[in-house]
């Protein structure tokens, strides 16, 4: 049994600002330098011309974030989804300190990730999917105990600390085990425990669930609601598997090609393709014929269809549904948000063309 003291122990303090995260106005770009490859092919031009031409390099400035804005209240669980490239781990990286605005002002527990980088460290834990900090070569414990000396932990909290996590991540049995021996699932908790054992107020997650299998994902998303539920963490966490982020958050920010999309719950996110429901309908055997849906599929006497509920309403649909033959079971579900997310991104495509 988990002691309280150990539910308390990520609890952030409220009393001076209720307000985790703000971001006001926040553009980021980058300058590239290209080679230019651009040959044109005309034979008449010199070959020392051709030389020149092809070290040439072309400036070009890209902007990750446009004038972005958006505030983030302590103990919230948001998830942070785009497409690739849109500018999710440029404003995680802005968020932690390691990149610096190119306009606007952000503020992370109080404080300015440029000017008090060290002192937001303390309260901040950042975790990138891709990346680990654990010691390759040594035991997880010895890269824990590191950390402990490193960011001066206390021994109470320290101890503390890796009780919970220990317990509540299950890595009681790795902890003695060398990094590079670890799978990815064990390695994505040992990496997550490291990253608790300063108690951070808040929680920035770049991709956590990567490449991990069902079982560590379940572990995973599990206990990031439980220290968000339970505990009060604020979590800001980017996934490209929406089904994830829908189970773990109550919110979603949509960012495209640099811009805030969108800042709602994910019903509201429905709304925006229309409330698409999916059902599935069990027969004797016969095809239902309904009109105003689309037929996903069928096998066996199972047919899912699809309907807009926006333009079917659900006492029209059900009315259908008594009247076709052979009927035995019905189950309605909404339309998974992957599908929704796909809709959006293609319909954002299909806009800037």
């Amino acid at each position: 049994m988990l002691k309280k003291e150990s539910i308390d122990m990520f609890q952030a303090d409220t009393a001076h600002d209720d307000i985790a995260v703000k971001v006001d106005s926040v553009s980021k770009s980058f300058t590239q330098w290209r080679r230019n490859t651009d040959h044109s092919g005309n034979e008449n031009h010199s070959a020392k011309k051709g030389i020149r031409k092809f070290f040439k390099q072309e400036k070009q400035i890209v902007t990750a974030l446009d004038n972005v804005s958006f505030q983030i209240k302590r103990g919230e669980f948001v998830a942070y989804a785009g497409p690739n490239g849109a500018g999710k781990s440029t404003t995680m990286k802005l968020l932690s300190g390691i990149l610096q605005p190119t306009e606007g002002a952000i503020s992370v527990l109080g404080m300015s990730p440029e000017k008090d980088r060290i002192a937001l460290m303390k309260k901040l834990g950042v975790l990138f999917g891709n990346r680990t900090e654990l010691w390759w070569d040594h035991p997880v414990i010895q890269s824990f105990e590191w950390k402990k000396v490193v960011w001066d932990i206390p021994d109470t909290v320290y101890k503390r600390n890796l009780d919970m996590v220990t317990e509540l991540l299950d890595i009681g049995e790795i902890r003695n085990t060398f990094a590079r021996e670890l799978s990815l699932g064990q390695r994505m908790r040992a990496d997550l425990a490291m990253m608790l054992l300063h108690s951070p107020e808040l929680i920035l997650l770049d991709e956590p669930t990567l490449g991990l299998d069902v079982v560590a994902k379940r572990q995973m998303i599990d206990f990031l609601k439980k220290i968000n539920r339970e505990n009060g963490a604020t979590i800001l966490v980017t996934s490209h598997d929406m089904d994830d982020l829908e189970e773990m958050t109550q919110r979603i920010l949509m960012i495209s090609k640099g811009k805030l999309a969108f800042d709602g719950s994910f019903d509201g996110l429905r709304d925006i393709t229309g409330n698409l429901t999916h059902f599935i309908v069990t027969t004797d055997g016969r095809e239902p014929q309904l009109e105003g849906c689309s037929l996903l599929s069928a096998n066996r006497g199972v047919f899912e269809f699809e309907a807009d509920l926006s333009h079917l309403p659900v006492k029209v649909l059900l009315e259908r549904l008594s009247k076709a033959d052979g009927i035995m079971d019905v189950e309605i579900r909404k339309a998974p948000i992957e599908q929704v997310i796909a809709q959006i991104y293609q319909a954002w495509a299909d806009h800037s063309c």
